[in-house]
């Protein structure tokens, strides 16, 4: 079993063809609907009493959603917009809302999980997630700028103490003080994390491990409906991926990341989840095959 820990929100999506208004959205949900078509996956998180339960319900379809908490309040609210290349997000409102002061419990019935995945959130809780739970096989833990900003320090607590750290180009310069992107996952190596993954959007991820570089390209589209979600889709396949087979080696990190890249290609084809809630197995598994052929080298 694989625990997502994170949240979900309500998000406002504006691209030049279209504006969506208070979709299901979130870390913790892309990622745990993306893990959950390879493991079974719980999820940890808060909402509020304005959170619909259309919302609710489509979740239980893919997770477990014991651990999803609900507070008198108003649900996190993410709103952006994007560019005519949509390569460019600038953010133009956030509302933590519950997500403050919020304390993640795990249930009883995810502590057997032995996969854990800590989303964006607030460093000092992680660290603290971390440090308590026992029997972990492999942990991961992924952050944003406004973490490095506020929390420096307790990200690369955090970053010492989990086994992938996934974070994405801008924010591993930002939180390294490093330019060169080796040079960012030697540091982070250097801190504690056994591998560090390293997300260049449409351009793919590039892992570390040791002395080893793997690089990715990512999955080539010729249309994108809404990036909004793709870098935890494709965090979630990962965990999905390696919760499912019970493996934390270097070939099945390797291969989980050919999944990633695949659930990220299909997050950004719909507004919202909308790319990852109509589709089944066999479109992964096709995609995948052809991501494999893709990048093989004869």
């Amino acid at each position: 079993m694989l625990t997502v820990v994170g949240f979900a929100a309500l998000d406002t999506i504006r691209t030049p063809t279209r504006t969506v208004s208070e979709t299901l959205g979130g870390a913790a949900v892309f990622a745990g609907v993306s893990a959950s078509f390879f493991a079974r996956t719980g999820l940890v998180g808060v909402v509020g009493e304005d959170f619909p339960r259309a919302y609710s319900e489509t979740l239980s379809r893919y997770l477990s959603i014991e651990g999803l908490s609900t507070r008198r309040g108003k649900t996190f609210r993410f709103d952006c917009r994007y560019d005519e290349s949509m390569s460019s997000r600038e953010t133009i409102k956030v509302d933590l809302n519950v997500v403050v002061g919020f304390e993640p419990r795990i249930p009883e019935s995810y502590m057997k999980s032995k996969f854990l995945y800590l989303t964006t959130n607030d460093p000092e809780k992680s660290v603290a997630l971390l440090r308590e739970l026992e029997g972990i096989k492999l942990s991961m833990s992924d952050t944003i700028d406004y973490w490095i900003r506020t929390k420096r320090e307790e990200v690369k607590k955090m970053v010492g103490l989990v086994d992938i750290m996934m974070i994405n180009d801008e924010e591993a310069r930002m939180l390294t003080k490093e330019h060169n992107l080796v040079a960012c996952a030697r540091k982070m190596m250097e801190w504690g994390a056994r591998y560090v993954v390293i997300k260049k959007g449409e351009h793919g991820a590039i892992m570390f491990h040791q002395d080893m570089i793997f690089p990715m390209t990512g999955f080539p589209l010729e249309r994108v409906v809404d990036p909004t979600g793709a870098g935890d889709s494709f965090a979630g396949a990962m965990m999905g991926y390696l919760a499912g087979k019970n493996s934390v080696s270097l070939n099945s990190i390797r291969k989980a990341m050919v999944f990633g890249n695949v659930m990220g290609s299909f997050s950004v084809e719909g507004y919202g989840l909308d790319g990852l809630l109509h589709l089944k197995k066999s479109h992964i598994t096709r995609r995948a095959k052809t991501y494999e052929r893709m990048i093989s080298v004869q």
